[in-house]
Formats: C-alpha cells, structure tokens, sequence
C-alpha cells in the first residue's frame, strides 16, 4: 500500500473491527484527501482493493462493483473519497470533502458536474453513512441532497505530530511568506500575486509556493514586476513539509474554495500565523487563530499581508492561538469517528 513518508512514528491507535472492511487505497497520494486515507488506513485494519487506475475515472464505480470480492460474512465498503460502488453487493460508507467541481464556478466541469449529480448523488442515497471534514461541507450537502441529517457525519481531519514548532528548519537562507499550494484555480494565486505587488516594496520578504509554476503565473510575477521576489519551490517531499512550514514567517492561504484547509491546520500545529479567507470552510476550522481577509479583493489581502508580515504582536498572538487551535485536530479522532460509522454499517 502507498504512504506518506511522515516525520514521525505511525499511530499506536489500532482500532478493531468485528468484520472485514474493503478500503480504496488509491486515493492515498500527497493532496487533503490521500492524506485522510492515509492515516486512517494507519488505524483502521482495512483490507485495500487491488484496483488500476485512478479512482477519479469516470467507469470507477462500475469498476469498485465488480472488485468487491464476494464474502460469507458480513462485510463493508469504504471509500475515503467521493466514489462508490453503482451497484453495491454490501452497506458502504463514503466520504465527500467538499462540492467544490458543482459550487465553485472557477473549477467547474461540465462532465464532473454531471457526475456529481448522478452518480454521486445515486451513492449517497445508497450510502449507509455518508461522511465528511467540516460542518461548512456537511450543511452544503444536506442542502444539495434533501437527505436525513442523521446519516452524514462530520469526522474532520487532524495534524500529525510531524508539524510542530520544534525542530530541523528548512533549507531556505531567509525569512519568507509562504502559500502552499497546487495552481488549481480555487487556490486564488492571481489575486495573491497581485496583493504582494502592492506591498512588496515595504516588505523584506520573499514569497514561496509549493509546486511548480505555470507559465500564466510568471508571466503574471514579471508584469506586476516581482519576478525575483517570487519563488516556486516545485514538488517538496512530505517529510520537509514541517520544516518548510515552521520556518515560515506567515502562511498566506486566500483560498476561494475549501472543504477544510489542511494547510491552515498543519501551519497553525508548527507555530506559523496564518492569513486566510473569509469564505466556505475556513473561519470554522481557524476559529478566530488566523487573520481573515476577502480573498475575492487583492487590496484586502494587500493590507492583510502588510499587518501579518509587520506587527510582531499580532503575529505572537497569532501564533498561540493556532498552536491551542490545532491541539483540537488528531487524527486519532477522526479515525474513531470513522470507526464509529464503519461499526453502524452493520447493526448487530
């Protein structure tokens, strides 16, 4: 089975299962969702599938029916993403992290938009429980569905002792802002790159992004004229992730579009402040430890960028905040709350 190579020892939390649980390992991989399969295949005994492909494809779930082995006992199925089975042999629970591909119009997708309302839609009402990361994304599907509240269950997600303040910095030689990210459009890195423009010439700092650049991107750095104070660090293994984030001077994470925002978490967990955005998921899970700005106006952002990069105070405040924050996320948690659903999936 695939893993994230973590800076820590995996959890001693096993927990038990009276009956065997198939698990699509496939979406384990360095993104939200890959990580919350991850770590709960680390907990739960699951048993993955041998499946090819991706589990994105649109044929997946005629191709989850037909791997579902057949069993004399009592079985379940768990996705730890948005696909099921379309013809389920035995009860499943699914996760859904966001509606991003049907409420957010910057990824909208005309063939995922469809998907999503036929056969994810057909899933969840299938679905013994249907699972989720915050109490934003579970309202916008009780909404979306018309369903019994009672059988979508918010489990969150959770921090790995990995990311804390403690530790290896990362190899950088100064100070720097930093936006982790992936291009994806929600991200909102325009809008970003055109606030640090404004503020750039007061601050001393560089702006770091994870991922590679696109060629959009730098043609934006180099006509707002910051091509050299901008940098894309390309693809960073997941173990230099708590350096990169505990050697920051601020996370800045405008995103238009989130189901939770691991980043927000995970900078919080490493002493980072943390500047986010106003919308969807991410005033619930920063509860009043990040800086909130309208990420849809760059003179907005522009000012949070000035406050968080110069006022040592409200950065120290800031600080201790997310640390108390993040200390509400394990992901011990989540997996018991998975366990939970994964139990009622049969009655006894």
């Amino acid at each position: 089975m695939p893993s994230l190579p973590l800076a820590s020892p995996p959890s001693s939390l096993m927990l038990p299962l009276p009956f065997p649980v198939f698990f699509d390992d496939r979406w384990i991989g360095a993104h939200g969702i890959g990580r919350f399969a991850a770590m709960l295949a680390e907990r739960l005994p699951l048993l993955p599938l041998q499946l090819p492909g991706k589990p994105t494809h649109p044929l997946d779930p005629w191709r989850l029916s037909r791997a579902i082995p057949p069993t004399p006992r009592p079985a379940v199925f768990f996705s730890p993403g948005y696909t099921a089975p379309l013809f389920p042999k035995i009860p499943f629970v699914f996760c859904i992290h966001d509606l991003n591909y049907l409420e957010c119009p910057e990824n909208r997708d005309p063939l995922k938009v469809l998907y999503f309302q036929t056969l994810t839609k057909r899933a969840c009402a299938q679905a013994t429980s249907i699972l989720t990361v915050s109490e934003f994304t579970r309202h916008r599907l009780l909404n979306w569905l018309s369903i019994d509240p009672s059988k979508i269950h918010t489990v969150g997600n959770g921090v790995d002792p990995a990311y804390r303040p403690e530790g290896e910095p990362f190899s950088h030689p100064a100070p720097y802002l930093l936006c982790v990210s992936n291009r994806r459009p929600h991200k909102n890195e325009e809008r970003l790159l055109q606030a640090f423009a404004q503020v750039a010439p007061s601050i001393d700092l560089p702006l770091l992004f994870t991922g590679p650049p696109t060629r959009e991107l730098l043609e934006t750095c180099t006509a707002l004229g910051i091509q050299n104070r901008v940098r894309f660090l390309g693809w960073i293994p997941e173990s230099q992730f708590p350096a990169l984030y505990r050697s920051a001077h601020a996370l800045l994470f405008p995103s238009l579009y989130e189901g939770f925002g691991l980043p927000v978490l995970e900078a919080m967990a490493s002493g980072t402040p943390v500047l986010t955005s106003t919308e969807t998921s991410l005033p619930e899970i920063s509860a009043g430890a990040a800086l909130l700005v309208n990420p849809r106006d760059p003179e907005a952002i522009a000012l949070g960028i000035q406050q968080i990069a110069l006022d040592s105070e409200l950065r120290q405040n800031l600080r201790q905040k997310g640390l108390r924050r993040a200390k509400h996320f394990t992901w011990d948690q989540t997996a018991q709350g998975v366990h939970a659903a994964l139990l009622a999936a049969i009655p006894e």
